[in-house]
C-alpha cells in the first residue's frame, strides 16, 4: 500500500470513528431525556443512554486528537499503524467480553438492571469499534 493510500484510509477511518462517536452522543442523550420525562424512571436505559454519551464523547475526544497526527507514513510507521489495529482488535474483544459479563451479572439474582443496561452499551460499543477496526486492518493488509 501506498502512503498516499495508507494516509486516505486512516482518514476514513477516523471519520468512520467521528460519525460513530457523534451518533452514540446523540443517541445516548436522547434515550437520557427519554427516561428522564418518563415516570417511573428506567434504570436500565438510562444506564444505556449514559454509557453510550461516555463512550461516543471519548471516540469524539480521540479523533479530535488522532487528527492532527496524521500524515504520510515510511514502512516503520506502517507496520506501527497495522500492529496498534491489530491490538485495538483485541481489547475490543476484552470489552465485549466485559460488557456481556457485566450484563449477565447484573441479571444474575440480584436483578440489578442498571447493571444490565451498562453491560448491553458497553457490549454494543466495542462490536461496532470492532468493525471499524477491521476494515482499517483488512485495508492494511491488502
Amino acid at each position: 500500500m501506498f502512503a498516499d493510500s495508507l494516509l486516505r484510509a486512516e482518514q476514513m477511518h477516523l471519520f468512520r470513528l467521528l460519525v460513530w462517536g457523534g451518533a452514540s452522543v446523540l443517541a445516548g442523550t436522547l434515550v437520557v431525556v427519554a427516561v428522564a420525562w418518563r415516570r417511573p424512571a428506567t434504570t436500565l436505559l438510562r444506564q444505556f443512554g449514559i454509557q453510550m454519551i461516555a463512550w461516543g464523547a471519548l471516540e469524539v475526544i480521540y479523533v479530535a486528537v488522532a487528527w492532527h497526527g496524521l500524515g504520510l507514513r515510511d514502512l516503520s510507521g506502517a507496520t506501527r499503524l497495522d500492529r496498534m489495529m491489530w491490538f485495538n482488535l483485541g481489547l475490543d474483544v476484552g470489552a465485549a467480553g466485559i460488557g456481556a459479563a457485566l450484563a449477565l451479572t447484573g441479571w444474575g439474582k440480584d436483578r440489578r438492571i442498571g447493571l444490565v443496561g451498562a453491560g448491553m452499551a458497553v457490549l454494543l460499543q466495542s462490536a461496532a469499534l470492532f468493525l471499524i477496526n477491521a476494515r482499517l486492518v483488512a485495508l492494511i493488509a491488502r
